[in-house]
């Protein structure tokens, strides 16, 4: 029973710690690209509805999770 607990469990586990590392990197890298930007992203898109700016930003978002994804699959 402990051998079969242990070999469900573990990939739940990796699964869990894989994705908040991933969640993170993610984070990191949008926040280091929000700071290379020469104007105010939130203020862009909230303030003055710059749609195309938020399509930008979320085909970015996707491409860096491909990107992360591919790279803790190996």
């Amino acid at each position: 029973m402990d051998q079969w607990l242990i070999g469900h469990v573990r990939p739940v586990v990796d699964s869990v710690v894989y994705s908040v590392l991933g969640a993170v990197v993610l984070y990191v890298i949008f926040r280091v690209f929000a700071r290379m930007m020469p104007f105010s992203i939130s203020k862009e898109i909230v303030e003055d509805q710059n749609v195309g700016l938020g399509i930008i930003l979320g085909a970015i978002i996707l491409g860096l999770s491909l990107i992360i994804s591919a790279a803790i699959r190996g």
